[in-house]
């Protein structure tokens, strides 16, 4: 996946460099329909699988000429994943799940392969890559045995703010990310165009699915927080009884969490004023 956000870089810094030709710029609008997902440890390789939830949004498009637009993205989503639907037999004794919101607001950089304009017959189709900033916010929650659903991070599962516990502070939940991926564009008439679109985020918390190191001890947990915490610290089923958890390895820690959306967005082109010629007087 780095390999990749390091190509789609490069190709786009280089776009940006070549496109200096002046040409009639435009303003979409319009919404976002698709697929949210996580990628992490307890969904370490499932893309478009059982765990993509819906996502929407809004998205507003600067063309700045045919090659080259700004956009600003409003995007709302759900992810989730359970180690009960794992290949991995130590997953599934692991046992572990979570669900989360996924609200997002980003700026982006688009680079069209073809000249690409909204009513134009001779420009009606290009695919193309982006790349930008994001700031997004998460909470991620874990199911009871009775299925209520319930915020981990102020539990502290992994013993975060604790003696010897996982970090010396809770993980926010609001963070950056990096978003980038390819699509590719359609004119539908003269003021409505049609997108298509999958987008990786790159994220810098491993957090989105509340698992990262390893085992506390839940008893600390329980005194600390509540019985929740301990409970939810460690579902595992399977195991041999006559050894405790605490210490061993929870989640991986070397790689953090990344986020995807995928879909379709249906843009209107706003009218823009009438260009005129400048009055000279002599």
């Amino acid at each position: 996946m780095k390999k990749y956000f390091f190509i789609l870089s490069i190709l786009l810094l280089s776009a940006l460099s070549g496109l200096a030709q002046r040409q009639k710029k435009s303003v979409e609008i319009g919404l976002f329909l698709g697929g949210c997902y996580y990628i992490g440890d307890l969904n370490p390789m499932g893309h478009f699988n059982q765990f993509t939830k819906p996502g929407s949004g809004i998205v507003v498009r600067y063309n700045i000429n045919s090659r080259l637009a700004a956009r600003a993205n409003l995007l709302f989503g759900n992810v989730e994943a359970h180690d009960s639907y794992s290949n991995s037999l130590a997953a599934q004794q692991r046992n572990l799940s979570f669900r989360s919101p996924i609200n997002e607001l980003s700026a982006q950089l688009e680079f069209n392969f073809l000249n690409y304009s909204i009513g134009d017959e001779k420009k009606k189709f290009s695919p193309y890559i982006f790349l930008g900033i994001a700031g997004f916010n998460f909470n991620p929650q874990g199911e009871l045995y009775n299925g209520d659903w319930v915020r981990l991070q102020p539990l502290g599962t992994e013993g975060q703010g604790l003696d010897e516990g996982a970090t010396k502070k809770k993980y926010k939940l609001t963070q950056f990310s990096i978003p980038f991926g390819v699509g590719a564009k359609v004119n539908l008439s003269k003021s409505i165009g049609v997108s298509f679109e999958w987008g990786m985020r790159k994220t810098f918390t491993d957090y989105l699915d509340d698992v990262s190191k390893k085992y506390y001890d839940p008893a600390k947990l329980a005194a600390a927080h509540n019985g929740n915490a301990a409970v939810l610290s460690d579902t595992s089923i399977g195991t041999d009884a006559r050894y405790s958890n605490v210490g061993r390895q929870r989640g991986d820690s070397t790689t953090k969490d990344w986020y995807s959306f995928a879909g379709i967005a249906l843009t209107v082109k706003l009218k823009g004023k009438p260009e005129t010629c400048p009055n000279f007087t002599y």
